[in-house]
C-alpha cells in the first residue's frame, strides 16, 4: 500500500519531498514511485514489487487515483526512465526505527487493529496458517452486523412523500454499535452513486487491512471463451506466480501454466456441467447443488478461483461443511458457470449465504440479483429466515441492499393496496429476511417514523418512482416452481470439518 495510504485508498506518494533521479530497471527498487504507461497515459505508480518471470522483469504497481484492484504487474517497456523517479528515504525510516527502540514504541504498522484484535471464531480455531498446501483451501467468512435498534417493530405502513426523505443506503459494518451507526449516518450519508465513486476512488471496503495490501500473484487468467484479469491475491502453487497467464478449466476447473498441458487436459476432460444435482432450470440458466464433502476438489478450485476476485475472504483447507450452489448458462459444448453462492451446512446464525461471487463477465447484468434471491427462495422451502454471512465484498454489499429494498418495497406497496397493517415481522416472515436486515433498509432508506405516538412506515415518492425505473429494466427472475428440491438432511459427520 502506498505511503499514507489506508485500507486501500489509491493515492501514492507522501507529502514529503523525495529524492528524485534517473533510474535503470535495474536500479529501480520497491517504494519507487514512476510514470508508467496505462490505459495508453503516462500516470504516476508506486512500485510495490518486483519479480522475475518467463518473459522477464514485472513490476507490480499501484497507480495514483486509482482503485486497488486495478494494481497490476507491469513490464519495463511501460515504465518511462528518460523520467526522473521518486526514491524513498530510508533515513526517515531509519530514524523512526531508532526513536522506537530507544523509546520502546510501538509502530503503528505493527500494531494490530480493533478488527483484528476480535475473538477468535471457531472455524479460525480450527485452521493453521497460510503455510499449508496453497491448492487445498476454501472460503468463509465471520462477523456480525448488529441492528441500529429494536424500535419500530410493530410499525404500521403508509404510503406518501416524506420531506427530506432520500434513498440513502446502509451502511453494514461489522463493528458498528448502534450509537456510531446513527452518528455515522447522520455525519456521512451516501447515495447509491456516491458510493459506487468511493468504490472506484477508495478501493474495497475490506475488512482486512493486511489482505488489501497483499500482491496479486496471477496475472491473467483464460477461463472458456473470456480472458480474466484478477483484481487480489488467490493461494495458488507459487510456481503459478512465475507464469504471464494461467488456464483453467471452465467445467472441472483444473489449473494450469502452460498451454500445452492445458490443451491435453482438454482432450481428455469430459466434464461439461458441475458435479453436482440440477435443482433449477428456466429458459436462461440453471442451478446445481455440490457437496463439498463428496465434490472437494472440485469446490477446492471453485474457492481459488472466487478468491481472485474478492478481497475480505478468508480461504480455509476445508470445503466438508458446505453446500455450493453454481449458476450456469447453457449451450451446445455445455453449462459454462456464471456465479456460485455457498452455504453452511448447518450455520449457527442462521446465515444463507457464506460467500457470493458473480463472475466479471457477467457482472452488472442482473446475474447477482438472481443468486441472491434464489439463496432467499431456498430459504423459504426450509421455512427459515436468512441473512448473509458479514462482512460482504463491495460489490455484494450494494447487491444486498438493492435486492433488499427493492422487495421490502413491493411487498410494502400490495399491503398499502389491501388496507392492511404491515409489521416488521409480517416482512421478515414474508420475504425470509431476518428482522435485522428489514429494519436496516428501513433506517437507512428513511422509511421508517414516529408520527403521533405510534412508528410507521412510509415509502417516499422518489423511491417509487427509482423502483419503477428498475422495474423495467429487470429482465429476469427466479421462478420458484422450478426449483426441484427438498432440504437436505445430513449427519453429525457430514456437517463437520472432514480432517
Amino acid at each position: 500500500m502506498s505511503p499514507g495510504a489506508t485500507n486501500g485508498e489509491a493515492e501514492v506518494g507522501s507529502n514529503e519531498p523525495m529524492q528524485k533521479s534517473k533510474a535503470t530497471p535495474d536500479t529501480l527498487k520497491i517504494g519507487c514511485i514512476a510514470l508508467v504507461t496505462k490505459d495508453g497515459q503516462p500516470r504516476r505508480a508506486e512500485i510495490l514489487s518486483i519479480r522475475e518471470t518467463k518473459s522477464g522483469k514485472q513490476f507490480y504497481c499501484n497507480f495514483d487515483n486509482f482503485n486497488k484492484r486495478l494494481d497490476e504487474w507491469v513490464t519495463v517497456d511501460r515504465i518511462d526512465f528518460d523520467q526522473d523517479v521518486e526514491w524513498p528515504n530510508p533515513d526517515k525510516d531509519k530514524l523512526k526505527d531508532a526513536k522506537n527502540k530507544k523509546t520502546g514504541a510501538v509502530s503503528k504498522k505493527s500494531q494490530p487493529s480493533k478488527k483484528t484484535q476480535k475473538r477468535i471464531g471457531k472455524r479460525e480455531q480450527s485452521v493453521a496458517s497460510e503455510g499449508q498446501t496453497p491448492h487445498q483451501w476454501t472460503e468463509s467468512a465471520d462477523g456480525q452486523n448488529k441492528p441500529d435498534g429494536e424500535d419500530g417493530a410493530n410499525a404500521s405502513l403508509e404510503v406518501g412523500a416524506t420531506p427530506g426523505v432520500g434513498p440513502d443506503e446502509m451502511e453494514l459494518d461489522e463493528d458498528e454499535t448502534p450509537a456510531s451507526a446513527a452518528k455515522k449516518e447522520k455525519a456521512q450519508p451516501f447515495s447509491r452513486e456516491q458510493e459506487i465513486e468511493k468504490l472506484r476512488t477508495s478501493g474495497s471496503m475490506t475488512q482486512n487491512p493486511a489482505e488489501i495490501s497483499r500482491i496479486r500473484n496471477i496475472n491473467k487468467v483464460e477461463f472458456g471463451r473470456y480472458v480474466l484479469f484478477p483484481w487480489y491475491f488467490s493461494p495458488y502453487p507459487e510456481a503459478f506466480s512465475q507464469e504471464d497467464c494461467i488456464y483453467i478449466c471452465e467445467f472441472c476447473l483444473s489449473y494450469f501454466g502452460n498451454l500445452k498441458s492445458f490443451t491435453r487436459h482438454r482432450t481428455k476432460c469430459t466434464l461439461q456441467h458441475p458435479p453436482g444435482n440440477e435443482i433449477y432450470r428456466d429458459d436462461f440458466i440453471s442451478f446445481f447443488e455440490i457437496d463439498g464433502r463428496r465434490q472437494r476438489t472440485w469446490c477446492r478450485n471453485l474457492c481459488l478461483l472466487c478468491k481472485m476476485f474478492l478481497d475480505h475472504k478468508t480461504l480455509y483447507y476445508d470445503v466438508d461443511p458446505f453446500l455450493f450452489y453454481v449458476m450456469t448458462s447453457r449451450d451446445e459444448k455445455g453449462s459454462h458457470i456464471i456465479g456460485f453462492f455457498s452455504k453452511e451446512k448447518e450455520s449457527a446464525d442462521g446465515y444463507n449465504v457464506a460467500c457470493i461471487l458473480t463472475l466479471p463477465p457477467y457482472q452488472r447484468k442482473g446475474y447477482g440479483r438472481l443468486l441472491i434471491q434464489f439463496s432467499y427462495e431456498l430459504s423459504k422451502i426450509e421455512g427459515k429466515l436468512g441473512s448473509p454471512e458479514k462482512p460482504l465484498s463491495d460489490l455484494g454489499l450494494l447487491s444486498y441492499r438493492q435486492y433488499w429494498a427493492e422487495n421490502i418495497i413491493d411487498l410494502l406497496l400490495g399491503y398499502s393496496e389491501s388496507g392492511e397493517k404491515c409489521t416488521i415481522e409480517t416482512i421478515a416472515t414474508r420475504l425470509a429476511m431476518t428482522t435485522q436486515d428489514v429494519e436496516h433498509t428501513l433506517q437507512a432508506l428513511k422509511m421508517q417514523v414516529y408520527h403521533k405516538g405510534e412508528h410507521k412506515i412510509v415509502i417516499p415518492e422518489k423511491l417509487l418512482k427509482q423502483r419503477e425505473k428498475s422495474r423495467a429494466k429487470q429482465k429476469r427472475v427466479i421462478d420458484p416452481s422450478r426449483i426441484q428440491w427438498k432440504p437436505p438432511v445430513f449427519t453429525a459427520a457430514n456437517r463437520t470439518w472432514g480432517w
